[in-house]
């Protein structure tokens, strides 16, 4: 087969996974073979979940589209207010249920404080997750890229900050959830749906100044954790509104 040329635009911030950190930069490939669209942007570190747009000479086409000649390819992240928002999305921004590698432990602790349903084991290994993912329908959530590059993986985010506070703003922005945000909802050890608990009922697990002072639980079902407005509760609740208003200040 004849040797061609593809030029591959990568616009918004998936500069992040490409050795130019230039806005919208631009790679060429050369092939000699058919080539799926969805190989040939991950050949250039992309990793396909990050994808919700790709124009092929100004029309919309998906990862199975094939490239046999010279070929311009504009490729968009998701939610890029820059893209005219026709044709074939990639990407679905309405999950709310997601698993997450061992190494954003801090990440899920603040998505279940947000009240949302995020699967974690610290010592999950690559296939545990995977299977996860699949059995459950969740977002794999993972700074390892070669793991979104399964294509098993249909939904999925590369977290760009390394901060867990940054990067709870992220993936509420990522899967537009700010909407569904319910706070001190979930336990943060086991992810369960706290209930309310009556005080008689859990007294004895109580310590003596924690008796006395308040009156609200919630219990995990699960693992049995206990809950209550305590002294750090004006503290989180601070740290909830100022991420709340950054999500939508767009900061």
């Amino acid at each position: 087969m004849k040797a061609f040329t593809l030029r591959l635009r990568f616009h918004g911030d998936l500069n992040v996974f490409l050795k130019s950190k230039a806005s919208d930069a631009a790679i060429e490939r050369q092939l000699t073979e058919k080539t799926s669209m969805k190989d040939v942007i991950e050949s250039c570190g992309v990793p396909h979940p990050e994808i919700d747009f790709i124009l092929v000479d100004e029309q919309t086409v998906g990862f199975d589209y094939t490239l046999v000649s010279d070929t311009n390819v504009e490729v968009f992240p998701v939610q890029n207010h820059g893209t005219i928002r026709t044709g074939k999305h990639l990407q679905n921004v309405g999950i709310s249920r997601f698993v997450a590698d061992g190494h954003l432990g801090k990440l899920t602790r603040n998505l279940r404080l947000f009240g949302f349903d995020v699967a974690y084991s610290q010592n999950a290994d690559d296939r545990q997750l995977l299977e996860v993912m699949d059995r459950e329908n969740r977002a794999l959530l993972t700074r390892d890229r070669r793991l979104l590059m399964h294509s098993i993986v249909q939904h999925g985010y590369y977290p760009r900050s390394q901060n867990c506070d940054h990067q709870t703003i992220e993936v509420i922005r990522r899967f537009n959830l700010s909407e569904l945000i319910a706070p001190f909802t979930r336990c943060l050890r086991c992810n369960a749906l706290l209930e309310e608990a009556d005080k008689a009922e859990i007294v004895d697990k109580l310590e003596p100044l924690t008796k006395i002072y308040y009156d609200q639980f919630r219990r995990c079902p699960k693992c049995k954790q206990i809950y209550w407005p305590g002294s750090h509760f004006p503290k989180l609740q601070k740290r909830i509104e100022e991420i709340r208003s950054r999500v939508r200040g767009k900061a």
